[in-house]
């Protein structure tokens, strides 16, 4: 059994400034994790913003677990909150906004797993 406790877990900014903690990542994992997606828990300050990037290779899924942000994606937008799920296809630009007074929190899946390789900041 593994389990990961979101307190225990290093904390780092990412490339496009949002705030991580890799729960699970198969390369990246000392055991040696058989799965094809990688998972993260992100923070984003209030009225800040992700920088746009873009995954190459890899599809992204946002999963909303507090606060309420702007997602970009491609030229679209939409207002995203708590219980959503945001589907990214591979090599799309995107961001996401703050607009709550509050952190947004959010869990970023990845597959293929996340690798800095793949991604590029716009």
């Amino acid at each position: 059994m593994i389990i990961k406790d979101i307190e225990k877990c290093g904390q780092f900014t990412a490339i496009d400034e949002t705030v991580l903690c890799e729960l699970l990542h198969p390369k990246n994992d000392v055991n040696n994790l058989k799965m094809d997606f990688s998972i993260a828990h992100a923070v984003l300050e209030s009225k800040k913003s992700s920088k746009p990037h873009r995954l190459r290779k890899s599809i992204e899924i946002y999963y909303i677990l507090e606060g309420e942000g702007q997602i970009h994606i491609n030229g679209e937008e939409d207002v995203i909150h708590e219980g959503q799920a945001v589907y990214i296809p591979e090599n799309a630009v995107q961001w996401i906004e703050n607009i709550g007074n509050n952190d947004l929190k959010f869990l970023c899946m990845v597959c293929p797993p996340w690798s800095a390789d793949n991604e590029e900041l716009i």
